[in-house]
């Protein structure tokens, strides 16, 4: 039985290991080249695999971008259904892309904090479209966990939704001018002040 399970784990570690290749020579190419100027040609040849290789990982060189997006809201996804069920909604979200941004803060969350000279169009659209697609999946969840007799709970749902990934999105782009102008902001506790900022608000607003 070992003989037969083994090469399969192989194939597997080999996989992961071409992924991690083609993300760090993307990642190196880009900075190097600017993302215009880097070909799917030129990220196949620093992993050392073909163009057709490159296509049973990646869409297009784009889809490096983000490339831990669809890991990163299955993980808050998660982190949400783990939250004590009588947690105010707002906290429960928050605290959700918090234990979220932990595990990715080496990956994607950290790259997107860091200017490139000509991705920072192409990162917004991509952002904004994949925040958007989540905020959809995000305000059915919060809807669940609000009481059934809640006035407007479509509407307060969608509203914690948009307004926690708001916060995130605002941290991110924030850091990105910060490095830029030379200013570190590391870790999680951006998005910490940025939720308490966020609170700070939601109480005021609170009869």
């Amino acid at each position: 039985m070992p003989s037969e399970i083994t090469p399969a784990g192989l194939r597997e570690r080999k996989k992961e290991e071409t992924r991690r290749l083609l993300l760090e020579g993307a990642a190196r190419l880009f900075r190097e080249q600017g993302f215009e100027g880097t070909t799917v040609a030129d990220i196949a040849a620093q992993a050392n695999v073909s163009v057709r290789t490159f296509f049973r990982y990646f869409d297009g060189k784009e889809a490096l971008l983000l490339p831990d997006g669809v890991q990163i809201f299955a993980y808050v996804e998660n982190a949400l259904a783990e939250r004590p069920a009588d947690e105010e909604p707002l906290d429960a979200v928050c605290n959700a892309l918090l234990a979220a941004a932990e595990p990715f803060s080496a990956s994607t969350l950290t790259a997107l904090g860091h200017p490139v000279e000509d991705l920072e169009n192409v990162i917004t659209t991509r952002l904004v479209q994949a925040f958007s697609d989540f905020e959809e999946r995000l305000t059915v969840l919060v809807r669940r966990r609000l009481p059934a007799d809640t006035p407007d709970a479509d509407l307060q749902a969608a509203v914690i939704a948009c307004a926690a990934l708001s916060a995130v999105r605002a941290v991110l782009r924030t850091r990105r001018a910060r490095r830029a102008a030379g200013i570190e902001d590391a870790g999680p506790a951006p998005l910490r002040r940025a939720f308490a900022m966020l609170r700070a608000i939601g109480s005021v607003e609170r009869p």
